[in-house]
């Protein structure tokens, strides 16, 4: 096992704000990574100064330790090069694999002595321009140390899906535009902090919920929305279905995050009030409620029919909780629950035909699209309603698969394991072949220099003869000080400035001046020394001589 030195990020994990699945597991990935502490150090690269700020407060409260010690470093993007250039990273792990991560790479390829792994997790993939994002990891400076993190085995289809038809539509071989390694593990959940109900527990959230003791309770949580999450009308006609079938006493509580005003969720509750089925609608439900209808709750059900959904953290939540699970046989559901033995899972069909949907989704609103998309994608009605009946009618069934999905869980799904896993992961991937090639410049970085080489009346030094100014005389004696913008103190100091000015006491070619700048100075490069030189021409410390 390698020595783990520094663990790096550009996220932040801790994101605030509205409550989604994302924000929740990226928090906790963190947490629990910061808690097992497995580096030397941590170094977050947040992309503002209000973001690294939000970030200093979060790790004040979570590891106040680490920042007092110095083990963890919150640091400007800008200096990525440098740190890069200096070593000791173990892994670069992002919060998303779609944002930054193959850019990450190529600043990897470019500056950093060894090849660490760099990887990116999964979330939703669903987005219209999720391909384009995902074009950006097929690139030729691709290594088998890069990985992209699928969450579920359905998740990672998905991906390898998009990679197969990028190359097919676009002409790339593998070969010359090889991609990240794909990797399978899941999400977790803190199984410490969220357990089955005491019988005195159960007892006064069902007293709360006004919930009588013979009936059965199905409990469904998530986001309340027919476009991004699961339509609600199946599963009340599988109720009807199951009633029309002696059905005993039962109670459906939808709780999650959805409008007040929505119109579904209105004739949601005109149909159950139809069928005389009790129901209760808890909305933007906070920690406390949740728990109390966990507490509450005998069966949790979640019909999902939404591509949005990857792997299903609620289900985690309900198997800790020690609920049986009622839901779609739908991508990570089938990964979590175990079908006959944590839960029942009832069948899907989805299309086979999208080609309209495919052209169209660019050019509509995303819940347009997923609606579109979701209302093809058919939960096997007379399934669901078999397992009301089943689980309704079986107190000794529920007990079993609810203490098995609880034991699965601790098993499986912890973060802590999760977190054990990424460490494999990197431990496996530097054991891949892999070098760095910073030649193999990203087809999709923008080449400014080349792109706007028309808009200067001049590109670059050459031929241009720079002389001293008086301001820089001035300055070069200390008798003035330079005025320099805080997004680019870490390429011009007064040190640089007073280096070029010696250079240019005498009338120099521009080009001459910045290689010898980069001659005398190991950590600027040329790039770096023609900015210093235009630079000092911008401001009026060397001039046309």
């Amino acid at each position: 096992m390698r020595i783990r030195q520094a663990f790096g990020t550009l996220d932040p994990f801790f994101e605030g704000g509205d409550v989604m699945g994302r924000k929740v597991a990226n928090a906790a990935f963190l947490r629990a990574l910061l808690e097992l502490d497995p580096f030397e150090a941590y170094h977050f690269y947040p992309s503002t100064e209000a973001m690294a700020e939000a970030m200093r407060r979060d790790l004040a409260q979570e590891r106040p330790d680490l920042l007092a010690s110095g083990r963890a470093l919150i640091l400007r993007r800008q200096e990525l090069p440098a740190r890069l250039a200096a070593g000791g990273h173990h892994c670069f792990h992002l919060s998303d694999c779609l944002l930054s991560q193959p850019h990450l790479s190529r600043l990897r390829n470019l500056h950093a002595p060894e090849c660490f792994p760099v990887s990116g997790g999964i979330h939703s993939l669903s987005r219209a321009d999720t391909p384009l994002a995902m074009l950006q990891h097929l690139w030729p400076g691709a290594t088998p140390r890069d990985a992209v993190i699928c969450t579920s085995e359905a998740g990672q289809a998905a991906v390898e899906a998009m990679f197969a038809a990028l190359r097919q539509g676009l002409g790339l071989d593998p070969e010359g535009w090889p991609g990240p390694h794909l990797a399978r593990i899941p999400l977790g959940i803190d199984a410490a902090s969220l357990r089955p109900a005491r019988l005195e527990e159960r007892a006064e959230a069902r007293r709360m919920l006004g919930a009588a003791e013979e009936e059965c309770v199905f409990l469904c949580l998530g986001r309340l929305e027919h476009h991004s999450k699961m339509d609600l009308l199946p599963l009340l006609r599988a109720f009807q279905r199951a009633m029309a079938q002696e059905l005993g006493p039962v109670r459906l509580v939808l709780a999650g995050w959805g409008a007040r005003d929505d119109e579904v969720l209105a004739t949601v509750r005109g149909l159950a009030g139809a069928l005389r089925l009790p129901l209760d609608a808890f909305l933007c439900p906070d920690e406390a409620d949740k728990r109390r209808l966990l507490a509450a709750a005998d069966v949790f059900v979640s019909p999902s029919d939404n591509v949005q959904e990857t792997f299903g953290l609620t289900l985690l939540e309900a198997g800790a909780a020690g609920l049986p699970v009622l839901a779609g046989d739908w991508d990570g559901y089938r990964d979590i629950v175990a079908h006959g033995e944590t839960g029942l899972l009832a069948p899907t069909v989805g299309p086979a035909l999208t080609g309209s949907v495919d052209a169209l989704a660019r050019l509509l609103p995303d819940n347009q699209y997923h609606l579109l998309l979701a209302q093809r994608t058919a939960l096997d009605v007379a399934a669901l309603a078999d397992g009301l009946l089943r689980l309704s009618g079986d107190a000794g069934l529920r007990a079993r698969l609810g203490a098995a999905a609880r034991r699965r869980v601790e098993e499986r799904f912890t973060w802590q394991a999760v977190v054990r896993a990424h460490l494999d992961l990197w431990e496996d991937l530097w054991r891949k072949p892999a070098q760095l090639r910073p030649e193999a410049a990203h087809p999709l970085h923008l080449r400014f220099a080349r792109a706007f080489a028309a808009h200067p009346a001049q590109r670059g030094l050459a031929g241009l003869r720079l002389i001293a100014s008086r301001t820089g005389e001035a300055c070069r004696r200390g008798q003035e000080q330079p005025l320099i913008y805080a997004g680019v103190a870490h390429i011009v100091t007064p040190e640089r400035l007073r280096a070029v000015l010696t250079l240019a006491r005498k009338a120099a070619d521009g080009e001459d001046v910045a290689l010898r700048l980069a001659a005398a100075d190991p950590s600027l490069d040329a790039e770096g020394a023609e900015f210093l030189v235009l630079w000092a021409l911008k401001h009026g410390f060397v001039e046309r001589a």
